[in-house]
């Protein structure tokens, strides 16, 4: 008789399965590892720096996105993927719109996860449905590895390989690679070029000028007196009548007399029509 449990020959058959177990485990693929990883990347935010992308595009094939920049303000925008209707509308209209980021300093770079080859037959789907021919670089990060270092993977959304894709996430960057403002959609809902403008506009103009923009401002329109700055401050920097406080019954005292020498909220000229000299508006 077998004096040990392990001596019965189903008990080996058993103890076999497991060791198979076992090395498959130890052997596990690389792609299940990678998509345990996504779920724990941090999404850049604002101030972080932007890591630069070396790698290839659709047409060239030793890409760096900082040497791409250089000394100027830079915005990059994530697909989910080639072939895809909604991001063919957009790359389209990117395309379309071009000459306005070049006229404010800016360069475009597109990113998304699938290699050049991809990329080079979709932007002739572009060109045939928009009329637009995409000019600027288009990102190919196939392996999906400085997706997961940005952080704009979508978990709820993936392909036929049962990897996630990219969110539609915007950075725009400044020329020291810092990322100054990010925006973020999901895949079903395209992103507008105008709110986009609309934030390069306020982002330059407020780095240069101790102002800040209301809701809804657009380039030319009135802005915000920076509020770190006193009334004193302001006058120095705009003018005596270079500025206008808003009467807010907070700022008064019961005999309906101004108590602050720093009116919190005060509007003047947009200083980059006017052609007042910038500052910083920290």
């Amino acid at each position: 008789l077998p004096l040990f449990l392990s001596d019965f020959p189903g008990t080996r058959q058993q103890q076999q399965r497991q060791k198979k177990i076992k090395v498959l485990s130890s052997a596990w693929p690389r792609l299940e590892q990678k998509q345990q990883t996504l779920l724990k990347m941090p999404t850049l935010g604002i101030n972080d720096t932007f890591p630069n992308l070396t790698g290839s595009t659709q047409d060239e094939a030793n890409f760096d996105l900082y040497s791409y920049q250089g000394s100027e303000w830079l915005v990059v925008f994530m697909h989910p993927g080639d072939f895809t209707p909604v991001c063919t509308t957009e790359l389209g209209a990117a395309a379309g719109r071009a000459t306005e980021f070049t006229d404010r300093g800016v360069k475009l770079c597109g990113f998304s996860c699938n290699d050049a080859e991809s990329h080079k037959e979709w932007i002739l789907d572009i060109k045939a449905a928009t009329g637009n021919q995409v000019a600027f670089p288009l990102f190919c990060d196939p392996t999906r590895d400085f997706a997961t270092s940005i952080g704009v993977l979508d978990q709820g959304l993936k392909d036929a390989k049962g990897l996630p894709l990219t969110v539609r996430a915007c950075f725009v960057v400044d020329p020291k690679h810092v990322i100054k403002a990010s925006i973020i959609y999901p895949a079903s809902t395209g992103r507008s070029f105008d709110e986009i403008l609309r934030c390069v506009d306020s982002l330059k103009l407020t780095t240069d000028h101790s102002v800040a923009t209301p809701v809804d401002w657009n380039k030319g329109q009135d802005v915000i007196v920076n509020f770190p700055l006193t009334d004193k401050q302001a006058e120095d920097k705009f003018g005596k009548t270079g500025f206008t406080i808003v009467p807010l019954p907070s700022e008064k005292d019961g005999n309906g007399k101004w108590m602050p020498d720093k009116h919190y909220l005060r509007t003047t000229k947009d200083p980059s029509a006017t052609g007042i000299q910038g500052c910083s508006c920290m």
